[in-house]
């Protein structure tokens, strides 16, 4: 460093040469290893921060790694309640079937519960439902003839009782046929390459404006209802079937964060049961959906172009409905 108070002499002088050539370059490497860092550290934020996305779940919203898809097949009626692990499911749909009854379909991925039941039959627009988790494994009691053979060509990942055995289990203290029940790790195990979970349209965030208050809300089917009702206290719509609280095994209260209402056509399905109307749910297409979630409810737009699609669910200012984060509920109302 250069003297303040005299003029070097020449031998000192190559000295501060040397010494100033020194610390340029110690600054210069300081320079050069500050920026490696920040950059470094930039990505290590931008990792972070992705690994932060891609851990959240495209099903609820809340924190969960990309897991394979299992769909599973509920039966609803009255003789099959208390329902084993629908609390444990990502996302709950309930959907008509003969003579006016409602069977569920719980979506798993999450997380994977020990048991879950009681399984019944699959339906023939369950294929062109669940196309839009790709290929997801799906659990059900079986399906007639047709059915079954339009289920096995399709690219659902299908395994039933029928067709793997080992994956279920009667439970004696039950009254058949409602006392099938799964073992969703050994139907995952034997679908080795169902599909991981990924966005299909839902989006999750705070609440908008433009909620009407609701506290209690029904979808009525000719034999079967499915109830909701706003729990200030617990943060949740309560669910109800035939008027009766929900629950499960383990004694929880069913019911989730958000809950839609999805207007879709019912007709006739191509295969028919012999004494009663087989409904098919047209789960592709354009219509009106109520979404509930915190004590109110949003009138939104559904639209879906193709089985493969997402389901988007729309504002009348054309902006996405954000849902509660948590577990989903979609109920079909025949419009």
């Amino acid at each position: 460093m250069r003297s303040r108070t005299a003029p070097p002499s020449s031998g000192t002088k190559g000295a501060v040469s040397r010494n100033t050539r020194r610390t340029r370059r110690l600054l210069a490497a300081f320079s050069v290893i500050g920026v490696l860092v920040a950059g470094t550290a930039a990505q290590s934020h931008a990792s972070e921060d992705s690994r932060v996305k891609e851990s959240t779940s495209p099903f609820t919203g809340l924190p969960a790694d990309p897991a394979p898809v299992l769909a599973v097949k509920i039966d609803n009626a009255s003789k099959a309640r208390p329902h084993t692990a629908v609390e444990d499911a990502d996302i709950v749909f309930v959907e008509k079937v003969e003579g006016g009854m409602s069977r569920l379909i719980g979506v798993y991925s999450s997380q994977v519960p020990e048991t879950v039941g009681p399984v019944r039959s699959a339906r023939e627009y369950n294929v062109e439902q669940l196309r839009t988790f790709d290929r997801p494994a799906l659990a059900y009691s079986g399906a007639q003839a047709g059915v079954e053979d339009l289920i096995q060509k399709s690219p659902l990942y299908a395994l039933s009782n029928d067709t793997f055995p080992s994956g279920y289990y009667r439970d004696e203290g039950r009254e058949p046929p409602h006392n099938l029940f799964l073992n969703p790790d050994k139907v995952l195990d034997a679908a080795p390459d169902a599909s991981l979970s990924s966005d299909i349209g839902f989006r999750f965030g705070d609440k908008p404006g433009g909620g009407e208050p609701t506290k209690e809300r029904s979808v009525k089917y000719p034999s079967a209802e499915t109830g909701f009702s706003w729990s200030e206290k617990e943060k949740r719509w309560l669910a109800s079937f035939d008027g009766k609280p929900a629950t499960s095994t383990d004694g929880e209260r069913l019911g989730g964060k958000t809950v839609v209402i999805q207007k879709v056509d019912m007709p006739p399905s191509d295969f028919q049961d012999p004494t009663n109307t087989t409904p098919y749910i047209e789960t592709v297409g354009k219509g009106e959906a109520t979404v509930l979630r915190d004590g109110e409810a949003f009138e939104t737009t559904w639209e879906r172009t193709d089985e493969t699609a997402d389901t988007t669910f729309t504002r009348p200012d054309g902006t996405r409905m954000p849902f509660d984060p948590g577990q989903v509920w979609v109920v079909y109302e025949e419009r």
